[in-house]
């Protein structure tokens, strides 16, 4: 697990936010205001007695495709992607419980976590095509998606990985540690919108995708606004075996990272290349740094699409098991 987390604010001494906020949205080329002009079908999903927030794109009689977001993030961090997705799939990108609009639970477990993407597809009758849906799953959302194919992937068509770092023994990883303690409330969304930040902090060009989630990452509540995401999603946190769930996968698996990305360098692309038994394809996407659908969007697109063509030409079974 990478052990990072999509947005947080800062209290721990930092000032100045990586991008201008002067309560004006930042420019945007055509190609985003047409995406986010194609409106999502909102509905919900129950899994385990909780209810997830779901974002859907497309026709239904189409096969499925699940977007997973990061950690502390949200399904708006898709809706600039998703549209150009839906063009041949059913698409639907959620909120994972405790975060986004999604309800909270008491604890937290990726045992869990694991099952919402299955609530999502049943949700949206991605079940109901002969083809199997495909989850897809950006940094914590990877993991997820990994567990859920480990645990469901004879349900599955393929899980495609997005920069979701599978560290080797002696590397630093595992889910974040910090303190539990409630979220600050800012006088008004200008000023949270300032406290907005990327884990692991990095640039990013694309200054009208950053205000675009960081205003949807937001909840106004008395005194002001706060995060969305609950506070106490890392207490006592059971994450699992990476390693495990990521050879355990017995549906298509392909891995996508940054090449710029300081979480997955290409020899962590390479440890994971010979975890899947070198039978998978690890494509890197150029220019991009952790955060790959905010730093270059359509390269990600384009990638994405050209996976899930090959994908239309294969079985979607892997080839045997990988060695241990």
């Amino acid at each position: 697990m990478s052990g990072e987390i999509n947005l947080r604010h800062d209290e721990g001494g930092k000032t100045g936010p990586l991008t201008p906020y002067e309560g004006r949205e930042p420019p945007a080329p055509r190609w985003f205001e047409h995406m986010i002009a194609q409106a999502p079908e909102r509905l919900t999903a129950m899994c385990g007695g909780v209810r997830l927030n779901v974002l859907r794109w497309g026709d239904r009689a189409k096969p499925g495709l699940v977007l997973i977001h990061g950690n502390g993030a949200h399904a708006w961090w898709w809706a600039f992607v998703a549209p150009y997705l839906a063009e041949d799939y059913n698409v639907a990108a959620f909120d994972l419980s405790g975060m986004g609009d999604s309800a909270w639970r008491d604890s937290y477990a990726m045992a869990a976590y694991a099952d919402e993407p299955i609530a999502v597809a049943e949700a949206c009758g991605m079940f109901e095509h002969v083809e199997p849906p495909v989850i897809v799953g950006h940094s914590f959302g990877g993991f997820v998606t990994m567990m859920c194919g480990a645990r469901h992937g004879a349900r599955l068509a393929g899980t495609i990985l997005v920069d979701s770092p599978v560290n080797p023994p002696g590397r630093p990883g595992g889910p974040p540690h910090r303190e539990m303690r409630p979220h600050r409330v800012y006088p008004t969304l200008n000023a949270a919108l300032a406290r907005f930040r990327l884990a692991p902090e990095q640039k990013c060009e694309n200054h009208f995708l950053i205000d675009y989630v960081a205003r949807r990452s937001l909840k106004e509540v008395e005194g002001g606004w706060t995060w969305k995401f609950d506070p106490a999603i890392w207490q006592r946190f059971e994450s699992g075996d990476a390693a495990a769930s990521l050879r355990a996968i017995s549906c298509r698996v392909a891995i996508l990272r940054g090449d710029r990305s300081v979480l997955m360098p290409p020899e962590i692309g390479d440890y994971m290349f010979e975890l899947l038994h070198r039978a998978v394809p690890v494509v890197g996407i150029p220019q991009a740094r952790h955060h790959v659908m905010l730093d270059q969007p359509l390269a990600f697109v384009a990638a994405l699409r050209a996976l899930l063509a090959d994908w239309n030409h294969s079985r979607p079974s892997r080839r045997g098991p990988a060695p241990a």
